[in-house]
């Protein structure tokens, strides 16, 4: 009898545990980008959700692949950021860039872009999604964007850090200093 009240006992100890331990990580992630359920397509035409993304830093920038004046600017910022992180560390990052123009930025058109930029494979990841997602997103990161004319944007220039939950750790508008973004990531677990 003593045992059956002990196993009892020690069974409602460990689900209160386990109980405990899911509200505190749903709380952990109250302020996580990993909360927004919207779909995003990969320069690789995958479907793949930002919660996809946890389990590592991010350093995430909205930008359009026809701008001719802040993007390119703003994606060798990304690039010079890259340089910068630890290898170690670049490896339990994602340099993410997000599409504010789905209609003309298909994945092929990422995808072309990611080559012509130098920006393939590990730790790159080009994002495009439906224009109710995207303002989404945009919100979440300050990032004001309007269309101009059908292929031109006027646009926040942003650059937002992330840590592995997915909570906001940094964000750089304007002239970016890539040593001190770097070194946000560098510091992150």
């Amino acid at each position: 009898m003593k045992n059956l009240i002990f196993l009892l006992i020690t069974s409602l100890f460990l689900f209160s545990c386990q109980e405990h331990k899911d509200q505190q990580e749903n709380t952990d992630l109250k302020e996580s980008i990993f909360l927004l359920d919207s779909k995003w397509q990969t320069q690789d035409a995958k479907e793949i959700q930002l919660k996809d993304l946890k389990g590592k830093n991010i350093v995430m920038v909205m930008i359009f692949t026809s701008c001719q004046t802040a993007c390119p600017i703003l994606v060798a910022d990304m690039q010079k950021i890259a340089s910068k992180i630890d290898p170690k560390k670049l490896k339990e990052t994602t340099m993410v860039l997000v599409s504010i123009d789905p209609e003309n930025d298909t994945p092929e058109v990422l995808k072309a872009y990611a080559k012509q930029r130098h920006l393939e494979g590990e730790p790159w990841l080009l994002l495009r999604s439906d224009q109710e997602s995207i303002r989404e997103l945009a919100n979440v990161l300050a990032v004001k964007y309007k269309k101009i004319s059908p292929i031109v944007f006027s646009h926040s220039n942003i650059i937002t850090v992330f840590n592995k939950k997915g909570e906001m750790i940094n964000q750089t508008e304007g002239t970016v200093n890539s040593d001190e973004v770097a070194k946000t990531v560098n510091g992150l677990n």
